[in-house]
């Protein structure tokens, strides 16, 4: 591999960027929850069960593009804590799952340090960042709750 090449990517290479930017604003969020005992990927979680309501796991792999381990692994988790209620299951695992009122009053509990959070990374990408993170999202197909 050239020099160039090298160059060529660590200089332009998009993916690592939104990876490195993933990163920070995870970590912020998830240090402005840890006191809750919770992850921003759980809230989001949680919030997408409560809009999309009842539904199969798969469903919310798809609206949030994640993959069936990972929502499998955090189902579990929400599971353990009361957060989320299984309403059907098989011989293959969950079928249809419910966010509980213990799950609603955990968002509902998170949302000062959740909105704080909000603040800093806007803070963090400015306006313009965040209108391109929008713009971005809404071009992907990304519908919250959809």
């Amino acid at each position: 591999m050239s020099t160039s090449s090298i160059d060529e990517i660590v200089g332009d290479c998009l993916a690592v960027r939104v990876r490195l930017i993933g990163r920070a604003l995870t970590s912020l969020y998830d240090g402005a929850l840890d006191g809750h005992g919770v992850t921003i990927a759980q809230v989001n979680l949680l919030a997408a069960l409560g809009k999309v309501g009842p539904c199969a796991p798969s469903k919310l792999g798809e609206v949030l593009q994640l993959e069936r381990s990972t929502v499998s692994r955090n189902l579990n988790l929400l599971l353990t804590h009361g957060w989320i209620e299984v309403l059907s299951s098989d011989a293959k695992g969950m079928r249809e799952v419910a966010l509980t009122r213990v799950g609603q009053a955990k968002i509902e509990s998170v949302m000062p340090e959740w909105r704080q959070a909000q603040r800093k990374a806007a803070e963090l990408l400015g306006v313009t960042g965040v209108n391109a993170v929008q713009s971005i999202a809404n071009g992907m197909g990304y519908a919250p709750g959809a």
